[in-house]
């Protein structure tokens, strides 16, 4: 109820406003109308506002990061007598309706976005001030090998596109040493934190003359936490999986399973940290680095227990293809192999089946059986001496790998932890 009582009664007020304002009558306000109507009456704006042709109309430039670029200039053709006029030492006027300076920026890479503000500010003397916000999106040389502990540096160059420095002269509103350090505009968001803007003047020489320019580098740095938290953590203790993997036996099968799964996981975070990472063609995020020094480790750890355990299938099924007739018997050749021991039992016991099956006297046939015995057992031997050496080797080959991937981490944890602390010292 209260609020169906105040509308009206705010709606009664802003029509009285209204009818006042219409109705009573202001020196102040037929001054302003008889200003603007004297200024742009006889005003071209398709002409350099200076009387004397050869001199250049000085823009002064000011820049807020995440703010307001001041642009202002002198119209020699809108100055007036403030005492003429009530005293009115400023007016504001159409942007459309007055000359103003072609100023672009040379990194824009999209359509200027802004809002559109009609009217600038004009005073007695006939400077002008446009207050522009802009929103920019600008070429920026990324450097990410630090990242996520990157600092970037971006500069914006104003010139004038068309006009010679002996038309258009550029200059800093305030001084440099202001500017650099004034962040009360920028807002520190969640991912960046403002530096510096540096700024420096300079005359661009062309064939067509000199152009005058000025340039800003905003200098930012990234905020590290939610990278560190969702990109470094994780990547750590995924190698630090990895590394338990070395603990399995090197002939063990389940090891190539383990090591598969890992090689699974690496690619699945490989492709969540290429959406987070940013993408620059000069420079390469150092994790990537040692991320893909990691992932080469581990596919030569699956690499070689692939190969020690096909070369352990192979040597147990030639020990067991052997034509010994009298210790096969009718099993099959392909049978589980069993243990040294256990083979030399069975050949003993074979070797008795053999004399039992031989005919007395026949000594000739019983040495025969038992130098097929000797050259089996003598094959078997040298079988498992080879597959011992083989074990030796690649178990070395292992040990490097584990040292190599054990100080791939440290250095990589190392190096993490120097960059943080570098970035916190800028």
């Amino acid at each position: 109820m209260l609020a169906s009582v105040m509308a009206p009664l705010w709606a009664c007020i802003l029509v009285a406003a209204g009818i006042l304002a219409t109705d009573t009558h202001h020196p102040r306000d037929s001054a302003l109308y008889h200003l603007s109507k004297q200024l742009l009456q006889k005003y071209h704006k398709e002409v350099r506002p200076v009387y004397n042709w050869t001199k250049a109309t000085t823009v002064y430039l000011d820049l807020f990061v995440r703010a307001i670029l001041d642009v202002v200039w002198n119209d020699e053709f809108l100055s007036w007598n403030s005492s003429m006029f009530d005293e009115i030492r400023e007016i504001s006027l159409p942007l459309s309706a007055i000359w103003a300076p072609d100023i672009i920026i040379n990194e824009f890479v999209e359509i200027e976005r802004s809002p559109d503000l009609p009217y600038v500010y004009v005073n007695s003397s006939g400077t002008i001030e446009n207050y522009k916000p802009i929103q920019v999106v600008s070429a920026c040389s990324l450097e990410t090998y630090a990242f996520p502990f990157d600092v970037q540096n971006c500069s914006l160059t104003f010139k004038s596109i068309l006009h010679t420095v002996e038309d258009i002269d550029l200059a800093f509103l305030r001084s440099p040493e202001d500017i650099q350090h004034d962040k009360k505009a920028f807002l520190n968001d969640s991912e960046w934190e403002l530096l510096s803007v540096s700024s420096t003047y300079s005359i661009l020489q062309s064939s067509a003359g000199g152009f005058a320019q000025i340039q800003f580098n905003v200098v930012m740095r990234r905020h590290p936490l939610v990278y560190v938290v969702s990109l470094l953590i994780p990547s750590i203790f995924l190698m630090l999986v990895d590394l338990g993997s070395f603990y399995l036996p090197p002939n063990c099968r389940a090891r190539i399973v383990f090591k598969t799964s890992v090689l699974v996981g690496y690619t699945i975070f490989r492709v969540n940290m290429s959406n987070q990472v940013p993408r620059s063609v000069g420079s390469t995020p150092l994790i990537g680095h040692f991320f893909t020094i990691c992932m080469a480790f581990l596919v030569l750890s699956l690499a070689k227990s692939i190969v020690l355990v096909k070369f352990l299938h192979d040597e147990q099924r030639g020990g067991q293809e052997q034509p010994f007739l009298c210790l096969r018997g009718d099993t099959d050749a392909d049978r589980p192999r069993v243990e040294p021991r256990a083979q030399r039992a069975v050949v003993t016991e074979s070797s008795l089946c053999g004399e039992h099956l031989a005919q007395p006297g026949t000594l000739k046939e019983v040495w025969s059986q038992l130098q097929s015995i000797s050259n089996y057992l003598q094959t078997q031997d040298q079988t498992d001496q080879q597959e011992a050496e083989w074990l030796v080797l690649l178990s070395r080959f292992d040990r490097l790998l584990f040292q190599s991937y054990l100080f791939m981490l440290g250095i990589y944890t190392i190096t993490l932890c120097s960059l943080w602390a570098l970035w916190g010292g800028v």
